[in-house]
């Protein structure tokens, strides 16, 4: 491959002289979003102690949140800067930027309070002082992000990575949007090794954060040859893999696997949801203790049955199990299978019933469930074995209905707080409630099910609630 080809026909490349610098600017723009950010996070923690010392002047030092935030604001920036809190990801995602600046201020304060120790200065702080110096400075470091996320949307728009998209040929084009898109012609050489090939790929590229190359199956390996020195995240497109809807590549015995599942939690993550879960449950069951004593005297004198309507659920892996509800129908006309959906003015339902299920007091039982380690505060709901949507089964909708089990079924969930509740009239109310579901085990974090747990409060009462 000459380089008077290159230049002469443009190697077959569409918009190669007029987008590249389209990645550079969202590029450099990126940068200065994160120094922008950084500047304003450090600002916030400077302030913050001034605050503090201001609200609350300890009488040892006077000026001692200047020392304070003067030694803090360099740690936060190095533990910030090693946790990837300035990222892509956080300048679009506003509680995961939140979260780890929150851990990189928290993992700074314990490293400002060790050097302290270690230097004997410990007496020369006032802990009320850098209590407030901590809260004001988090509060603060939240409003700024919150601020970043709005400036990010309206520089960058819609794509925080500039992604470089090569389509080699007539290949099939993966869906998703693009910063620049290359197209290459079949008389485009890859075996040649020419440095002039290899010098235009790296000059096309040079601002790209990833490269996705979309080329026909024989000439994937000349790709490989050619991306492994691009200096730059590069992958290879293969349409074949969507059915298997792999989440990362492994080995086994040193030779090259697909991993198609995997759970969403790893065993730290397990415990801390578990220890969650158990805190949260505990304490909601003595908080709720009184309201659930009412409510079963009232069920027992106003129908004859049992207090806790129980029903055969799947939940976590597949299992079934026994969940508990407030029994709110009458006992001889309640479905165990849950082949019939209560409707809007179901007339299975009694008064106390339609009280309860208005005001979902008719799942505090499941509080239970979660002690007993069946259920989570927050997860996909758990549904009954013969749920409908329309005339089929939910498994038949989508084959995806099973992924939602891979976390243990929740109280509340990501569904119930966006409003997809109550019966399933329709096939669309089950892929609703599916895709919701799977969006919160794809990203799952602590923070996200507080969140949650928090959003819930406000639809508690809900039209779909009956």
């Amino acid at each position: 491959m000459r380089v008077e080809i290159l230049t002469k026909r443009d190697l077959e490349v569409a918009e190669l002289s007029r987008r590249p610098g389209r990645i550079s600017s969202r590029s450099r723009s990126r940068l200065r979003l994160y120094g922008g950010l950084a500047i304003a996070e450090a600002l916030a923690i400077l302030y913050g102690f001034f605050l503090a010392g201001q609200l609350y002047p300890p009488g040892i030092q006077p000026d001692q949140w200047l020392l304070s935030a003067s030694t803090i604001m360099p740690l936060y920036a190095i533990v910030a800067l090693n946790t990837r809190a300035y990222s892509a990801k956080v300048l679009r995602d506003f509680w995961s930027g939140v979260a780890r600046a929150l851990r990189a201020l928290l993992i700074a304060g314990g490293l400002f309070l060790l050097i302290a120790f270690c230097l004997k200065a410990t007496d020369s702080f006032s802990r009320v002082t850098l209590m407030l110096g901590f809260g004001v400075s988090a509060l603060l470091i939240a409003t700024a992000r919150a601020l970043c996320l709005r400036i990010t949307e309206r520089v960058l728009g819609e794509i925080s990575y500039s992604v470089a998209l090569i389509i080699d040929q007539d290949a099939e084009i993966p869906r998703g949007d693009h910063a620049t898109v290359l197209h290459i012609g079949a008389d485009f050489d890859l075996d040649s090794d020419s440095p002039a090939m290899f010098d235009w790929l790296a000059r096309a590229l040079e601002a790209a954060d990833r490269v996705v190359v979309a080329c026909p199956a024989a000439r994937r390996q000349d790709w490989v040859r050619i991306l492994k020195g691009a200096n730059v995240r590069s992958e290879i497109y293969a349409p074949e893999l969507e059915a298997l809807a792999p989440l990362a590549m492994g080995n086994w015995r040193r030779l090259p696997t697909v991993i198609v599942a995997d759970g969403p939690l790893n065993k730290l993550d397990q415990l801390v949801k578990r220890c969650f879960d158990f805190v949260v449950a505990a304490g909601a069951l003595v908080v709720f203790a009184p309201l659930m004593l009412v409510v079963a005297i009232a069920i027992k004198l106003e129908s004859p049955g049992p207090v806790f309507f129980v029903q055969t659920r799947i939940g976590q892996g597949n299992r079934m199990f026994r969940m508990l509800k407030f029994r709110s129908m009458r006992a001889e006309r309640s479905d165990g299978h849950g082949h019939a959906s209560t409707g809007r003015d179901d007339d299975r339902i009694t008064r106390c019933g339609a009280i309860i299920r208005k005001t979902s007091i008719d799942e505090l039982p499941q509080l239970i469930n979660v002690l007993l380690g069946d259920m989570s505060i927050v997860g996909p709901r758990p549904h009954a074995l013969g749920s409908r949507a329309g005339s089929r089964l939910f498994w038949e909708i989508d084959n995806r209905y099973w992924h939602r089990h891979a976390a243990k079924p929740g109280l509340t969930g990501l569904a119930q707080v966006r409003g997809y509740r109550g019966t399933t009239e329709q096939e669309s109310d089950l892929t609703d409630r599916l895709q919701a579901d799977l969006e919160y085990l794809n990203d799952w974090s602590i923070w996200k099910d507080v969140k949650i747990l928090f959003m819930t409060f406000r639809v508690l009462v809900h039209r779909n609630a009956y």
